[in-house]
């Protein structure tokens, strides 16, 4: 609509200023007739200081000339208004004898008049005796057959009834062409348009049919490179993104529900067993013991599941402190509870320069608690695991590295996956809900850092937590 209203005023207005030139065009010519009809009728008059003599008749060129102006009128008149000569037109003397009274009365030599309807273009021009010899004007001399006058009046009239009529049919011509240059562009307009829009179309379509049953359906593609067919490959691109997220919560979800029966089983199994038959002391306690720690169990589940169920931007942690990593890590390792591994435990901080973070003490050392629990349950009794400390110029590293088993190159790039646990640690039998390095990652992430591993099988892995260092310090004032 906006496209044809645009063309619609564009028709009008170039047809309107054609029209105007076109008058313009058309009056100047009769504007240039009139004075050529003057200048004709003016040869014809024989000017002297005996009078003026009217020879129109004796001259064939000067009538034949005359003879040949369409749509025009004259008369010549003497001083007296008498009419000398005229084109023998019926009712011209009449209409050119008003319209000479007209100009004579305005004080103008052409004008534009109306008679009977029709639009006349009007001019006179004035033929006096000349001077005698003397330098005085002679008397006027008339002679018998009326020949000599001493002022004759040439009026001309020229008929606009032609240029309104061409006025008009350009007009109407204008008004037919551009009303067919405008249906035409509505039809073709519209055509273009649906064709260009048939892509959205289609879109809209199977966009409709889309369902959560189904997410692999996709929005089709014009193939054109056009605007649209990037939009489809944007639109097309957020679905894949959105049936990984679906798919990763569908895992989720069942694997969350798996982790979360089997500490219940355990639970209700072990308690239903006991409620069967009075039994001694010792065994009611050997099945709280076991109810107690399935429900620890239980609990470290729920709260990991709490804990990576929040969106990322609930996730982000406030209140973060500037942390020197050597001293921390030192103060953590040493105030770290005594176990078997304790002594397998090695920290070196060497020279790292500069190593402040932003962090939170707390979530900090549950993120060391995760990675040096993980290396304990991969690696053997009596391997190091190291924990290190390497500044990497703008950001800085920790690094905890064991000496155990290893994780297989197709499962390395799904170690952060929640409740992803290996087929070789299943077999082994090694306890775990497989959410720790999961949390260990959201945590990295919420300090603004990056978490990734390397791993050999039968050599160990290395868990490198790599946070931004920080530059300046503000004070409190």
């Amino acid at each position: 609509m906006f496209f044809l209203i645009t063309l619609g005023a564009v028709l009008v207005g170039f047809s309107m200023a054609l029209l105007v030139i076109a008058n313009a065009f058309l009056h100047k010519q009769v504007d240039e007739r009139l004075d050529a009809a003057l200048n004709t009728l003016g040869a014809a008059a024989d000017v002297g200081p005996e009078g003026v003599e009217w020879e129109f008749d004796e001259r064939p060129a000067l009538m034949k000339a005359a003879a040949s102006q369409e749509n025009v009128a004259w008369r010549v008149s003497d001083d007296r208004d008498g009419t000398v000569d005229s084109d023998r037109q019926p009712g011209t003397v009449e209409m050119l004898t008003n319209a000479l009274q007209t100009l004579s009365s305005r004080k103008q030599t052409t004008a534009r008049l109306d008679w009977n309807g029709v639009g006349w273009q009007i001019g006179h021009r004035r033929l006096h005796q000349t001077q005698s010899t003397s330098g005085e004007l002679a008397d006027p001399i008339r002679s018998d057959d009326g020949l000599r006058y001493s002022m004759l009046t040439i009026t001309v009239g020229i008929s606009l009834k032609p240029v309104h009529t061409i006025v008009r049919k350009l007009g109407l011509s204008l008004v037919g062409i551009s009303l067919a240059i405008w249906l035409s562009a509505l039809v073709i307009g519209h055509f273009v348009s649906r064709r260009a829009l048939l892509p959205v179309t289609r879109m809209a379509v199977a966009a409709r049919e889309m369902s959560v049953d189904d997410l692999g359906q996709r929005l089709p593609g014009s193939a054109s490179g056009d605007e649209l067919d990037d939009l489809s490959g944007a639109f097309n691109s957020l679905l894949d993104r959105l049936q990984e997220s679906f798919e990763r919560q569908r895992g989720f979800t069942g694997d969350a529900s798996h982790q979360l029966r089997t500490p219940l089983t355990a639970m209700l199994g072990q308690v239903e067993v006991a409620l069967r038959r009075e039994r001694p002391a010792d065994e009611y306690h050997r099945v709280l013991e076991s109810v107690h720690h399935s429900a620890r169990q239980l609990r470290s589940i729920v709260e990991s599941l709490l804990f990576l169920s929040r969106a990322d931007a609930e996730a982000i942690l406030d209140n973060l402190e500037v942390i020197t990593l050597t001293e921390f890590l030192t103060v953590y390792i040493q105030n770290r509870p005594k176990d078997l591994r304790t002594e397998d435990l090695r920290f070196k901080s060497g020279d790292t320069g500069s190593d402040k973070v932003r962090a939170q003490p707390v979530m900090l050392a549950e993120l060391m608690n995760i990675l040096i629990d993980n290396a304990c349950k991969f690696s053997e009794p009596k391997t190091p695991i190291d924990v290190r400390i390497v500044n990497e110029g703008q950001s800085v590293s920790i690094q905890v590295e064991d000496r155990g088993c290893g994780i297989g190159e197709n499962d390395i790039t799904s170690v952060f996956t929640p409740f992803f646990r290996s087929t070789a640690v299943r077999q082994r039998g090694i306890e775990g809900t497989g959410l720790g390095l999961s949390i260990a990652k959201r945590l990295t992430e919420a300090f603004g850092g990056t978490l990734s591993v390397t791993s050999h099988v039968g050599h160990g892995s290395c868990f490198t937590v790599t946070l931004p260092l920080v530059t300046r310090v503000l004070r409190k004032p």
